[in-house]
């Protein structure tokens, strides 16, 4: 899909609303927020777990759901760390293709969240209704 995307916007690809070195801050700042939800996110979690292998495998042994951690205070922080990312790129270059796949990311992002969901609540039943209760999807309490 990623693919695609960048095909189907190549013709844009120099299309700037914007040029001005002093949006490197504000994305800097993203940059290295990413960089710190993604360290977060795989405290808890191995590779293997990142990459979804307990759903992928029944055989793979007790499985619990994480609620500690940056996940107390976002349900999906690989997402959160995406996000931040892609505007970081985004506002630091102000490129109109990059803008456009921020929003395509945005949108498929919050139908992958949803099925997530789902899955994560036919897994772990009240315990994941009451987790997802309390604790925001994407957009991190911070108090």
């Amino acid at each position: 899909m990623w693919l695609v995307m960048g095909l189907i916007t190549a013709p844009w690809r120099r299309a700037a609303l914007y040029t001005n070195p002093i949006t490197w801050i504000p994305a800097v700042l993203l940059f290295a927020a990413g960089f710190w939800i993604y360290l977060q996110s795989g405290k808890e979690f191995s590779s293997a777990k990142l990459g979804g292998a307990p759903e992928l495998r029944a055989d793979y042994g007790e499985q619990n759901l994480i609620t500690s951690g940056i996940r107390g205070r976002v349900r999906h922080p690989v997402y959160l760390a995406h996000l931040s990312e892609m505007l970081a790129w985004s506002i630091g270059t102000g490129l109109i293709p990059l803008y456009a796949l921020t929003v395509f990311a945005i949108l498929t992002g919050g139908f992958m969240i949803r099925m997530e969901d789902a899955e994560l609540e036919q897994r772990f039943g009240e315990e994941f209704r009451e987790y997802r209760s309390r604790v925001p999807a994407v957009m991190p309490r911070l108090f």
